[in-house]
């Protein structure tokens, strides 16, 4: 089988017969927070750390950044955690500073192999998860990003046996406590769809099967973000916030070209309403690559996001 599933086995799946309704963990601080948000505050406001990552500042800093800049959580990058331990920082000493500091740990970004064809390659690659997913939980963060890492360049990944090591790779985070969020990769040859990631999340079975949605990455893969009304809004935990100019064209568009979301062409209006019907009521976490951010001040440009984002949630909600 390839990423192109016929009409027949799409119909005939339980991506169809689910009604898309994804179901995922609960019972998170976010969760609770959600609840006593103003009508025009319906998300909360998380840091990608990865945003900020050409001015080279430690984990800790960047931490500090998103605190000084006023957001509710961050989204830090697995490598940057294994950075920290190896110059021996202690990671009770980073949850507790996070947790001083009014942050919660909301995703991280992690790249390991889970999905690939290869058993040699994919248990490895579910070793390096083990290790990122027991890093994150000790500096209290509950969920991980999963993208098609190691299938970059495979447009023949079978999808159901990707459903299925999905669902191997939930199971490792169950005993971690830990979620892996399937990831959208809009220039990848496996999963760049939001159907395709769809289908992967329903047809691991797992309850706790979740997806991590992209702007850029959505736009980028060919996908149509009317498909987000298919997606029942407790499937998502964590929405990437960006936005991308109209040039370079979605063909040649790439992670450099991210902009702020409000300063480019995406329909984020849309977007927010549609992901708010369904009923999300997660964090939008803003992941930017744009070098000529990576310039300026990273507090500045921390600032610079968060009230941008919160400005197209705004004019979405009024």
């Amino acid at each position: 089988m390839t990423n192109t599933i016929s009409r027949r086995t799409l119909l005939g799946s339980s991506l169809f017969a689910a009604g898309m309704h994804l179901a995922g963990a609960t019972g998170s601080r976010r969760a609770v927070a959600a609840d006593q948000r103003p009508d025009n505050e319906p998300f909360g406001y998380c840091l990608n750390t990865g945003t900020i990552r050409g001015q080279n500042l430690t984990l800790v800093e960047e931490i500090e950044v998103a605190a000084k800049a006023g957001y509710d959580g961050i989204e830090p990058w697995s490598r940057k955690i294994d950075a920290y331990v190896k110059q021996g920082g202690s990671l009770a000493d980073l949850r507790k500073r996070i947790s001083d500091l009014g942050l919660t740990v909301d995703s991280a970004i992690a790249f390991s192999p889970w999905i690939v064809d290869d058993d040699v390659k994919r248990a490895q690659g579910f070793e390096e998860a083990k290790r990122n997913m027991d890093a994150l939980a000790q500096i209290g963060g509950t969920r991980i990003a999963a993208p098609p890492a190691g299938a970059t360049n495979q447009a023949n990944l079978n999808l159901f046996k990707a459903a299925e090591r999905y669902r191997a790779l939930l199971e490792l985070g169950e005993t971690m406590g830990v979620t892996p969020q399937v990831e959208v990769w809009g220039f990848s040859k496996a999963l760049s769809r939001l159907g395709e990631t769809v289908f992967v999340a329903v047809e691991s079975s797992h309850p706790h099967a979740c997806i991590l949605p992209d702007v850029y990455h959505i736009y980028k893969g060919g996908s149509e973000f009317t498909g987000l009304k298919m997606v029942a809004g407790e499937s998502i935990h964590v929405f990437h916030a960006n936005d991308y100019p109209a040039d370079p064209p979605r063909e040649t568009i790439s992670d450099k070209h991210r902009v702020y979301p409000g300063d480019g062409i995406a329909p984020l209006s849309d977007i927010y309403r549609t992901i708010h019907a369904t009923g999300f009521r997660g964090v939008l976490s803003l992941e930017l690559f744009n070098p000529e951010y990576w310039k300026q001040d990273a507090l500045t440009v921390a600032k610079t996001g968060l009230e941008k984002m919160r400005a197209s949630v705004q004019r979405a909600f009024g």
